[in-house]
């Protein structure tokens, strides 16, 4: 293959003084689909920035074809043919899928946008690609899986011709993932070069052909896919062994600490969104729910937590009807929720990682008494936590959002955990996070099961629900589709199926994810 792309020693240093690149060199070949892989903080996003625009180098140039090219706007690199399919959709809800593919280079007739020849451009885009979508539908109606079709989409239309994927499967069931992959390979035998950012080092092994490895802000090594393993990838990334499958004991259940009765609740648009769901929980156990992005698993969480009021039926929490009951409520029957937005509700990113640390204690003994923080402990209990979690930072007092996003949901887990919960509420835990980070936090939740507690786990990632979870329900719709008592002989292929809606249990199967109290 023809060399073409370079950056050479591109160094990045954010004004916080976080060196985010340092001397990097990153090379593409014509027609290859190169994996991006590292740690969180290791400099993969930054470096990806800096090629689409979004950032500008202190140090380094970037090279097209031979040529030396000046990347000071995404505009810039979209004029470059380079785009970019972020991990959290560009997308306009409202808006049609025809109507997201040519904002910003709308089809006029008479100065007035020409949605016919839009469904037109779309049709005839999709067909070219093998990316096949509905132009007429609403971009909010379609599946998670079509919208990463519309971004690509979108990316082709404006002459992309080499593609920057941000963790493009982290919200997709296997049979999704499989149909995306199918496409992207039709995309590079039509010429099309693929930059593909992933933490999945199996889908790695699937899909690419070279991947390069970043540490630390630095280029530690360009490898042929085909001559490392996952286990390679994983030590490279990390700089030690990782163990990429969970290990854990068998569960000891005790008493029931969560029960779910008949909920139903609807949107803003008075569509249901859950519809008569029951489950219970006991200590010392790990129930998962599964399920493709968007099918009720968010607005399950919301109403657990407070976050939403629901609409009908009933939650106890160790025989507490909550209902009515506040966030704070809820919080001090000793709940911790590790939210699937970190940013929005998972963090204040303005303030200290020390702060945020704290926030769910300030007002507890002995982070204070009668109103007076007790400065001394809180310093001492944080540097203990940004040490015993990992938290890559140059201090404590440093704002969160100058951090990584997985040293930010190391923050967000750090909290919660201290709190020693006797129920959690994990939503997306490991998203978007490293192995290493990953490894971490799975030995924490079940450890956490282990101490007694009761987990709720919702979890995307499907070899993560399947191996943390002791039990396990899948949601489709708004309702459970599916339960299983055991997971051991489950398949992510079979769960897909569920999760899509292809397949469905009876009632009396999925009854078994209730409790019965005696």
């Amino acid at each position: 293959m023809a060399e073409l792309l370079e950056m050479k020693s591109i160094t990045k240093v954010y004004p916080n003084g976080i060196v985010a690149n340092y001397k990097v060199d990153f090379s593409l070949e014509e027609g290859e689909i190169h994996a991006v892989v590292g740690e969180n903080g290791a400099g993969k996003s930054t470096l990806m920035k800096i090629l689409f625009g979004m950032h500008s180098p202190e140090e380094g140039d970037i090279f097209l074809r031979g040529e030396k090219i000046e990347l000071a706007s995404s505009n810039k690199a979209i004029e470059k043919g380079i785009g970019m399919v972020h991990q959290h959709f560009m997308l306009v809800p409202s808006l049609t899928v025809a109507e997201n593919i040519v904002l910003g280079i709308e089809p006029k007739r008479s100065f007035l946008f020409d949605k016919e020849k839009a469904i037109k451009i779309t049709e005839e885009l999709a067909k070219k690609y093998n990316l096949k979508v509905d132009p007429r539908a609403l971009v909010k109606d379609i599946p998670v899986g079509l919208k990463q079709k519309v971004e690509i989409l979108k990316a082709l239309l404006r002459g992309a011709k080499i593609l920057i994927l941000d963790e493009p499967t982290a919200v997709l069931t296997p049979q999704e993932t499989g149909e995306l992959f199918r496409e992207l390979k039709v995309l590079k035998e039509k010429g099309h070069t693929i930059i593909f950012i992933s933490h999945k080092l199996k889908e790695v092994k699937a899909l690419c052909d070279r991947l390069t490895v970043m540490r630390n802000g630095r280029n530690v090594g360009v490898h042929q896919v085909s001559d490392v393993t996952e286990e390679d990838i994983s030590r490279l990334m990390v700089g030690r062994d990782v163990i990429l499958k969970v290990e854990k004991g068998t569960a000891l259940p005790k008493e029931t600490i969560l029960q779910v009765k008949k909920i139903k609740q609807k949107n803003q648009f008075g569509q249901t969104v859950l519809n008569n769901v029951s489950f219970s929980l006991k200590a010392g156990e790990i129930l998962g729910i599964a399920g493709v992005e968007g099918n009720g698993q968010r607005e399950l969480v919301e109403v657990l937590t407070g976050l939403l009021n629901l609409t009908s039926g009933e939650i106890y929490v160790k025989g507490n009807l909550i209902n009515n009951y506040s966030i704070k409520a809820i919080r001090d029957l000793n709940i911790s929720h590790i939210p699937e937005d970190r940013m929005t509700y998972g963090v204040a990113e303005k303030m200290s990682i020390e702060n945020n640390l704290i926030a769910d204690k300030y007002d507890k003994e002995p982070y204070s008494k009668k109103g007076i923080l007790n400065i001394k402990h809180i310093k001492k209990k944080t540097v203990e936590q940004v040490e015993e979690f990992r938290i890559k930072c140059n201090s404590p007092l440093q704002e969160v959002k100058m951090l990584s996003g997985g040293n930010i949901q190391k923050v967000v887990v750090a909290r919660e955990f201290s709190s020693d919960p006797e129920l959690l509420i994990a939503d997306q835990p490991t998203r978007g996070i490293d192995v290493g980070a990953t490894e971490f936090i799975r030995k924490r939740i079940i450890h956490l099961r282990d101490q007694g507690a009761g987990v709720l786990l919702v979890s995307a990632d499907l070899n993560e629900v399947m191996e943390l979870s002791d039990r396990l329900v899948v949601f489709f719709n708004g309702e459970i589709y599916a339960y299983f008592s055991d997971t051991s002989n489950l398949t992510e292929e079979e769960l897909g199926l569920y999760m899509l809606g292809v397949k469905r249990q009876n009632n009396e199967i999925i009854r078994g994810a209730i409790y019965e109290e005696q």
